[in-house]
């Protein structure tokens, strides 16, 4: 194949989901240094895209398909959708979005000169020399790259990233009762996920709250606007006092909030991804999912907690107390 000068990456997901894919558009420009990069994504990543323009040049809302779970899909979209794809005349379109049982036959249609992604064996694909085995017992991060090796990538770096802009800091400033927060000790602590099977009890989240402002810290509760009703209820729980962050703040307005925190302590959630890749010290709770696909590849700065059977908030009050042990003879060194 010659060198592409229009790439297509579909990739319909969410936070957590992009951010582990940014290893992953990396190594792709590395590879093609001089191409066009479109992401095809959900409506939310138009912003993701302009904040990865050292990685993508251009963006395609996506308007869901059927068979696809992230956005209810918009039939009469979806024709136009397909038009516009298939005129931006792209030489490689990447299926960088699940096994690909319902994302390659969608790719096929993108008419580009070439595809490639990941197929389960037995089912079809576009082009079966192009084209990865799902590699399902593999991490997220490690799966995409994969797929930019089967390329030809060599750059190959796993460490997420997620830059701060000023407008993030500004937009931090504007909310009073978080503007402070940069110039006092602070822990973040996340009791929201989008599925709700994820989600650790409010009382548990809780418990270790109350330890962590035993600790000297200020704890701050994050989440969206629609997650309120969480931290609320972990406050009502609580024996000492938190600020309640839980807002329709934007993804970099809460980035700009948890880079300044000792630790975050989350559900496996996007913005446990989003701490990952801004190096916050973190204790990440899983009973719902698999750590294997989604845990930090770090396991020094990022502790993991591991249990389908449910965690015991002690046990998650030990590990956050160890991150911030690790961090106070950090500093002691320096």
């Amino acid at each position: 194949m010659h060198t592409p000068s229009r790439i297509a990456v579909f990739r319909a997901l969410q936070l957590g989901d992009m951010l582990c894919a940014v290893p992953a558009l990396r190594a792709l420009r590395g590879l093609y240094q001089h191409a066009h990069i479109t992401l095809i994504g959900l409506p939310w990543a138009r912003a993701f895209q302009r904040r990865y323009q050292r990685y993508l040049d251009d963006f395609i809302d996506f308007p869901g398909y059927p068979g696809l779970p992230e956005r209810g899909p918009d039939l009469a979209a979806i024709p136009s959708f397909l038009l516009e794809v298939q005129r931006r005349s792209f030489a490689l379109a990447i299926q960088l979005h699940g096994s690909g049982q319902v994302t390659n036959p969608l790719i096929a249609m993108f008419g580009a000169r070439h595809t490639t992604g990941f197929f389960l064996p037995g089912h079809w694909c576009p082009e079966p020399a192009s084209f990865c085995p799902y590699p399902d017992r593999e991490h997220e991060i490690r799966r995409n790259l994969r797929l930019m090796q089967h390329l030809g990538a060599t750059q190959i770096d796993e460490s997420l990233e997620f830059p701060l802009r000023a407008s993030d800091w500004k937009e931090l400033n504007a909310y009073p009762r978080l503007a402070h927060l940069p110039h006092r000790a602070y822990a973040c602590v996340h009791p929201g996920a989008r599925e709700p099977r994820k989600r650790w009890p409010p009382a548990h989240f809780a418990r270790v709250a109350d330890a962590l402002t035993a600790r000297g810290l200020e704890v701050v509760l994050t989440g969206s606007a629609a997650e309120q009703p969480l931290s609320a209820a972990v406050i009502r729980a609580m024996r000492s006092p938190a600020i309640d962050a839980a807002c329709d703040i934007s993804v970099g307005g809460l980035a700009a909030l948890l880079s300044g925190a000792r630790v975050l302590v989350s559900n496996d959630t996007g913005v446990a991804h989003l701490g990952v890749a801004l190096r916050v010290p973190s204790v990440s709770v899983f009973f719902a999912t698999d750590p294997v696909r989604w845990a930090p590849l770090d396991r020094g700065r990022h502790k993991v907690v591991f249990n389908p059977g449910g965690v015991e908030a002690d046990t998650v009050i030990e590990l956050a107390n160890l991150v911030l042990k690790e961090q106070e003879v950090a500093q002691r060194l320096h």
